[in-house]
């Protein structure tokens, strides 16, 4: 029970990566908030925690909105009475080529996956600063290194988040707080499952292990970086990616 009795919220924990983490850390005996645009699906990963035998607060949040992130965080403290654990995971894609790219697509991926992430880091090293406490772990990506055709949003707003995560972690290690990143590579789920086999084999042809990760191999950096083993680490990737980048 590594996390026994810490209070995490995690962005975007409805389902996925998100819903990964959310469970792994409620089984090292994390309380949870459970962050999402969807409170449907996070009422339902919300009873899956509970049933660990932790507590669970479903949230509904869109990450681009200041004003729902206060009152996010409002909502936790209120319940939990602080917070020691931030995962900003919330993320979207909006795929096109440059030239393709219509302004409004990159400005929504922008807001969602960075503007997000220094929002919900804002509000929570608010209250880890009082506490002389906190783990921020922000889920970046293996494009943030290597780039990806199509994805020239996603990729900004991914190499965004660690700039952000090393500033984080430099301004505010000397309130106790820690700032790290993840960086998944190609991560089995509902999306690449409805792939061509085709193209699934062609991807892991880019990986030196030659599979796709799963979600929980992304959840378990995380709960290492949540962890008091992980206290002497400050800004710094983790690399979830199976070789893919080195």
């Amino acid at each position: 029970m590594r996390l026994k009795d810490s209070v995490a919220l995690i962005t975007g924990a409805a389902q996925g990566i998100g819903r990964a983490i959310a469970i792994s850390m409620a089984k090292e005996g994390a309380h949870i908030g459970i962050a999402d645009t969807n409170i449907e699906k996070s009422e339902v990963v919300a009873g899956e925690i509970r049933g660990l035998g932790v507590k669970a607060l479903p949230i509904q949040l869109d990450v681009s909105k200041s004003g729902e992130i206060a009152s996010a965080f409002e909502k936790l403290t209120k319940e939990f009475g602080r917070i020691d654990i931030l995962v900003n995971n919330a993320g979207i894609t909006k795929d096109a080529l440059i030239l393709r790219m219509k302004e409004e697509d990159w400005d929504a991926v922008i807001n969602i996956n960075l503007k997000g992430v220094f929002l919900c880091s804002k509000e929570a090293i608010k209250i880890m600063a009082k506490q002389q406490y906190g783990k921020i772990i922000n889920i970046a990506s293996v494009v943030a290194f290597i780039g990806n055709p199509g994805q020239a949003n996603y990729s900004a707003s991914k190499a965004g988040i660690v700039g952000l995560t090393k500033t984080i972690a430099r301004e505010y290690a000397s309130r106790g707080i820690r700032a790290n990143a993840v960086a998944p590579g190609f991560i089995q789920t509902a999306m690449t499952d409805i792939l061509p086999e085709k193209v699934k084999d062609e991807m892991k042809g880019n990986i030196p292990l030659n599979q796709f990760g799963l979600p929980e191999d992304v959840a378990n950096a995380a709960v290492f970086l949540a962890s008091k083993e992980a206290d002497y680490i400050t800004g710094q990737v983790i690399h979830v990616n199976g070789g893919m980048y080195m």
